[in-house]
């Protein structure tokens, strides 16, 4: 069952006639609890399912500052957004509350429009850091379902994904190449539907086989493509194109040069730079020099010579990428 109650708000102010007005602004759209001192906050924070929390500083026992830190270090606690609500108005309290960890800083005497409108705000950002938290947890399940099979396979697809971002950055994608570090993961998804005696087969695959192993671009794409997000389009493509040669020799279309999407040609290299520099049953793992020579040797058959150049050129963020990931 989805969660249909209103966002729970903690408010925490020492003066009850403080307290009244905010039950009076947010008590008809939140549900609301209240807190008088800095113990008191700490503990409803441990205790509900807080969605925020509006925090004064001037507290009897402890300042809100040092509240915010003690939530802040605490793992149970950190994410829950705090805005200051204050009679401290200098630009410097605002900076010491934006530094301690606060979303936001309204100054008293408030608004209650202005105070409505920051919760409101406020309260969307975390509905959608949550969906877009659950969108990444569905996009690594799928890329990690298409590598079910692939025992040995340890954190390829994330570490190709990442390597694939910084080609399409240097590619000049800007912000897109996030969206592509999100879409490769996905790229073997189709191996779903292909058979664990051909996915595991120990030696070589016969042609018939070969020809079942290649279906998994079409069903990856077939499975990706129902998705309506610009990832989802993204990943379609990559799944259909990504073993797609420069030189027109690749499958499953035979596609060659720029009739290739630029996204499965990065991929391509990211793919093959990862595979080669791995540790796989029946190869020891690669040097980075060795890899990028056999990778130069693809450039116009394999690959499209410029995007090797631009890898090359990037090679020293391609090894702190290697470096980070292990």
């Amino acid at each position: 069952m989805f969660d249909t109650q209103p966002p729970l708000i903690l408010i925490v102010d020492d003066e009850p006639a403080n307290l009244a007005v905010m039950r009076e602004v947010l008590g008809d759209k939140y549900q609301l609890v209240y807190a008088k001192n800095g113990a008191s906050a700490l503990a409803a924070a441990e205790k509900y399912n807080l969605s925020l929390i509006l925090l004064d500083i001037n507290l009897p026992d402890m300042d809100g500052y040092e509240i915010c830190k003690q939530l802040k270090g605490n793992p149970n606690t950190h994410q829950i957004p705090i805005i200051f609500v204050t009679a401290m108005n200098s630009n410097q309290d605002e900076e010491i509350g934006l530094k301690v960890g606060a979303v936001d800083y309204i100054t008293k005497p408030f608004s209650p429009a202005i105070v409505l409108a920051r919760v409101r705000i406020h309260l969307s950002l975390v509905k959608i850091e949550k969906l877009e938290a659950s969108y990444r947890e569905a996009i690594y399940m799928l890329g990690a379902a298409g590598h079910h099979n692939d025992t040995d396979t340890g954190v390829h697809i994330w570490r190709m994904a990442a390597y694939a971002a910084r080609l399409a950055d240097e590619c000049g994608w800007g912000l897109k190449s996030k969206l592509l570090e999100l879409a490769a993961p996905m790229h073997d998804t189709g191996k779903i539907g292909i058979p664990d005696a051909i996915l595991r087969k120990p030696a070589s695959l016969t042609p018939d086989e070969w020809a079942i192993m290649k279906t998994h671009s079409q069903i990856g794409y077939d499975i990706l493509s129902r998705g309506n997000s610009s990832v989802f389009k993204m990943a379609a493509e990559i799944s259909l194109y990504h073993h797609e040669k420069w030189d027109g020799s690749g499958y499953p279309q035979g596609l060659s040069g720029e009739a290739i999407p630029e996204s499965a040609r990065i991929v391509a290299i990211a793919d093959v730079f990862d595979a080669l520099t791995m540790d796989r049953p029946y190869k020891k793992a690669w040097s980075v020099e060795e890899a990028i020579a056999e990778i130069k040797k693809g450039s116009g058959k394999h690959f499209e010579p410029q995007l090797v150049n631009k890898f090359e050129n990037i090679l020293p963020d391609i090894c702190n990428i290697k470096k980070q990931w292990g």
